[in-house]
């Protein structure tokens, strides 16, 4: 196994945990950390109010999936030191994950955290609050022994610190994981022979940035803009990314590169360092700015925990977002509320809308025609993609603004040996214009329809024989027209999505929405398996008791792309 991808992956886990617990009413502007956090960080995120840690912990206590780690993270005799270090940590960290108290005590966690990840140019850094340094340290040195993998001191400015090399001594470029403690912080990074000593005593919190976010209102401007929740802030920053790769002193990551690039003697990046690249990349990051992340609201007891993210890709191209929004179509309400579903898939798109929007952004992305190579060449094949053919496609669903799936409830039974449904609530919609044209349309193309009675009046006709499923997979279903809404349905909870339907009108309300509930999902799956005395996945026995629940959407507005993501969690302690 790479030993880079080993410290990528540690680093992953690290910031995705650590993203997951992002919740936040306002900003803190004198939170001393962002005197060490360069405004021109490539990324940020930040819990800048303490987060309540261990009410989450409890909140998804018993809500993942417990695999087994010895077969999923196997390890021979030619696994090295590194990699039985990391894994050691890994699974030390699942087996603690059920039991909150263990696992703060384990790392020597406060009950309320703050933390941050950011980056100084291409060095990423990660810090943690610690109420208990010494509890760390103590794991730190349980997977020594447990590995053989043992760390060197170093000190930079006042502070010492452990590496863990993450390259074998051979090797040319040398690369260790970095740990440190300083007034109760833990720090998480990375120094290589790239690394400049300077460079590490300002990631060890030794010295201020000289141009730090602190100094700037990047993060009010976020949280203003999009009305998100101030107590927690995530970017991405394009327009530094490409300033970075594009261009030699730009800013610290083009500087590091440039150093780099000196030792090496060899640049990569150098057909992007042409001033007609650099001119027309930045062109494009300028248009494109950043991702940002944050939130709208959360709830944290150690019963019940819901977050409401949102991450947005922001643009100021006005003619793709333009385009993009002419395409959004009809999503029904029960696709995007808390509602009492299984699951539920919708797409609301405007099919009259969707070749000429997608011409639109088609055009758009030819001008002006590139100079720069890769540009030119991205251009040329995007050339023959040409979405005037998809109107083509498309001319038979002419009126056509969306479409949903819907379970709401489900109850399987076995029929003399069959599995079958002793219970479905279900929906399936096209919303249209006209849907007793789009009837007509289909009805050559499936001859059963033609039989249909069906009536543009909201009443309802049996459709079971035409669906032929057999007798004892137990479905029957209806089909009618309500107002805008094609409906095919099955059971009471599906008559009642039905009329709910009816009541709705078309209009372009949003883009893409999903929203599932875990454990409703797969219960009556597990029940059905155990009374059948069938052997069980491990996976599906414990999702069975996965109480989860996940609403994600996708929109578009004219500050950007937007994508939701809306989790409840429920304790589940045994």
């Amino acid at each position: 196994m790479n030993k880079m991808a080993i410290a990528a992956v540690v680093l992953a886990v690290g910031a995705g945990g650590y993203f997951l617990s992002q919740q936040g009413t306002s900003v803190v502007k004198n939170d001393p950390m962002l005197d060490y956090i360069p405004a021109d960080t490539l990324a940020f995120s930040g819990q800048l109010v303490p987060f309540p840690l261990k009410d989450y912990l409890y909140s998804i206590a018993g809500n993942y999936q417990a695999y087994d780690l010895d077969k999923m993270l196997s390890l021979d005799d030619s696994s090295s030191a590194q990699e039985r270090f990391f894994i050691s940590l890994y699974k030390q960290y699942m087996t603690v994950l059920p039991e909150p108290e263990t696992l703060l005590s384990t790392y020597g966690l406060p009950d309320s955290i703050k933390s941050y990840f950011y980056t100084l140019g291409a060095l990423p850094v990660m810090k943690i609050e610690l109420s208990n340094p010494a509890a760390f340290w103590a794991e730190l040195d349980r997977a020594e022994q447990e590995s053989g993998l043992t760390h060197t001191m170093g000190k930079s400015g006042s502070v010492e610190y452990r590496g863990y090399a993450l390259t074998d001594v051979d090797e040319k470029e040398q690369a260790d994981i970095v740990f440190a403690v300083k007034d109760g912080w833990l720090t998480v990074t990375l120094s290589t022979s790239f690394t400049q000593a300077e460079l590490l005593e300002t990631a060890l919190g030794e010295k201020k940035v000289d141009h730090p976010i602190s100094e700037t209102t990047i993060l009010q401007d976020i949280a203003k803009n999009h009305g998100f929740m101030q107590d927690s802030i995530s970017f991405i920053n394009h327009v530094e990314l490409v300033k970075g790769l594009t261009s030699t002193d730009g800013n610290m990551l083009a500087k590091q590169m440039t150093k780099m690039i000196e030792i090496q003697g060899e640049d990569p990046f150098a057909e992007m360092k042409t001033p007609v690249c650099q001119t027309e990349l930045n062109a494009i990051a300028a248009n494109w700015p950043r991702s940002v992340m944050g939130l709208n609201s959360y709830s944290i007891t150690r019963e019940e925990s819901t977050i409401d993210a949102v991450m947005v890709v922001e643009s100021n191209n006005q003619v793709i977002l333009s385009a993009l929004n002419k395409m959004r179509g009809f999503v029904p309400s029960f696709a995007s509320n808390d509602h009492d579903n299984i699951l539920s898939v919708a797409l609301g798109i405007d099919v009259n809308q969707l070749a000429p929007a997608l011409n639109e952004v088609w055009k758009d992305l030819q001008t002006p025609q590139y100079q720069c190579a890769a540009l030119a060449q991205m251009q040329a094949q995007l050339s023959e993609l040409n979405p005037a053919m998809l109107g083509m496609m498309t001319g038979m669903a002419n009126g056509v603004k969306g479409i949903s799936v819907t379970i709401a409830d489900y109850k399987l039974a076995d029929n003399n040996g069959q599995a079958g449904f002793e219970k479905l609530d279900a929906l399936i919609s096209v919303s249209a214009e006209k849907p007793m044209m789009l009837v007509d349309m289909l009805k050559p193309f499936y001859p059963p329809l033609a039989n249909i009675d069906l009536k543009d009046n909201g009443d309802p006709v049996d459709i079971t024989p035409m669906l032929m499923l057999p007798p004892e997979l137990g479905v029957s279903a209806k089909l009618a027209i309500k107002g805008s809404h094609l409906v095919a349905y099955t059971g009471d909870r599906g008559t009642e999505l039905a009329d709910l339907m009816y009541k709705q009108s078309l209009e372009s309300n949003g883009f893409f929405n999903m929203s599932v509930d875990y454990q409703k999902m797969f219960a009556p799956l597990v029940d059905m398996a155990e009374m059948s005395g069938e052997p069980m996945p491990e996976e599906l026995l414990m999702l069975k008791d996965y109480d989860m629940r996940l609403n994600m959407s996708v929109d578009f507005t004219d500050k950007g792309i937007v994508i939701g993501s809306k989790v409840n969690s429920k304790a589940n302690v045994k």
